[in-house]
């Protein structure tokens, strides 16, 4: 007789089968380094990409209820403040997790009838918070305008146009400049998920529409507070009235225990260190590690922090990345379904907690790759 869970052997073959299969391994990080099983590596998968030092902080007793109920330490009032200022709007709210974020806010304003414009490499939690919404998603060619234009012609009682700021598995940006003019010439709202450009670009970090000078054309700002401030949590920022509905309809926010009061205290301050300095020498070793992989000849298109080389093939993927490994470097092969299939990648995360000789010995590791794989 069969287990009743035995179709789950069969399920995890066929996953293996195709080069696949995931499996966690643990370790610890310690600053530009990570040790996995007495291993020690530079670790380029973190995205820690500012690389602030840790602070101390005093842990207070946690309040482990929803914010609605007990949970509303005041400590998120002075971070949410900050956080608005941060993204030139009139308020915003936090989230234990920019995931949540995404599912909360999407959901709790876009509803049955309205239009949604989504880019074709927008992260997971922007496609599930699409489907949640219950509204009509039109999926539109990455970052191709022609594309959103014909699309946003289709009805819809409100429209929506949600696009990452730097897209996390090809470090490009959104053309954000001629998605506000589609969106304003079609009365639509914009919305950016900017996790992976906050605290990174843009006048004192603030962001990837900053960084185009329309950060005031955003209409809602989605965000982590987990990448490039090293911090934990997520957050979106908009109008007062905008965040008072996430206050009242967002399910990721209502039906789940707040943040631990501590990492908003983290959060602020790793804030209100200074970001100028670790945002200067990301940019440097930006410009070092791109300039050395296109002498070695690799193929590089991405203007940030995040850097893929594109391999193809899954199982080559998996080898290359192997490769690494055993030479020190821990890169993360990202296959499918991150990415679409036979796209899988070696995805570098520059961070300021590399130094020159750290960035010198990437390239001689990845000069050796390429010998062997390109």
């Amino acid at each position: 007789m069969k287990h009743k869970l035995q179709f789950i052997d069969a399920e995890l073959e066929r996953i293996k089968q195709n080069n696949l299969y995931r499996k966690l391994r643990y370790g610890y990080a310690d600053g530009a380094n990570i040790t996995i099983n007495n291993k020690k590596l530079l670790n380029l998968c973190s995205n820690d990409y500012l690389g602030i030092p840790t602070t101390k902080i005093q842990i207070k007793q946690l309040q482990s209820s929803s914010r609605l109920v007990s949970g509303n330490d005041e400590s998120y009032k002075k971070l949410e403040d900050i956080l608005a200022k941060h993204k030139s709007q009139k308020s915003s709210l936090v989230y234990p997790t920019g995931y949540m974020a995404n599912l909360g806010a999407i959901s709790a304003i876009a509803k049955k009838g309205d239009l949604i414009l989504s880019d074709e490499l927008n992260h997971a939690s922007i496609i599930e918070s699409c489907k949640l919404s219950d509204a009509k998603v039109l999926i539109y060619k990455h970052n191709d305008m022609d594309d959103l234009k014909n699309k946003i012609k289709q009805n819809g009682k409100n429209k929506f146009v949600i696009t990452e700021g730097v897209f996390s598995m090809d470090g490009d940006f959104a053309s954000l400049k001629q998605i506000v003019e589609i969106s304003e010439k079609a009365n639509a709202i914009t919305i950016v998920d900017d996790a992976h450009g906050d605290f990174v670009v843009g006048k004192d970090g603030s962001g990837t529409p900053n960084h185009f000078g329309i950060a005031k054309k955003i209409d809602l700002y989605i965000s982590s507070l987990s990448k490039g401030l090293g911090s934990f949590g997520g957050y979106v920022a908009s109008q007062n009235n905008v965040i008072d509905l996430c206050i009242n309809k967002s399910r990721s926010f209502i039906y789940t225990s707040a943040l631990p009061s501590f990492l908003v205290a983290y959060s602020l301050k790793r804030f209100e260190s200074n970001r100028e300095k670790y945002k200067k020498k990301l940019e440097n070793n930006i410009t070092h590690l791109s300039k050395g992989l296109k002498q070695i000849g690799y193929e590089i298109n991405s203007k940030t922090h995040i850097i893929p080389i594109i391999i193809g093939n899954e199982k080559a993927a998996m080898k290359f990345g192997d490769l690494l490994f055993n030479n020190g470097l821990f890169v993360q092969p990202i296959r499918y379904p991150t990415v679409p299939k036979n796209q899988a990648r070696l995805r570098i995360s520059v961070t300021a907690w590399l130094s020159y000789p750290d960035i010198e010995k990437t390239l001689n590791i990845l000069d050796k790759a390429y010998k062997k794989f390109m």
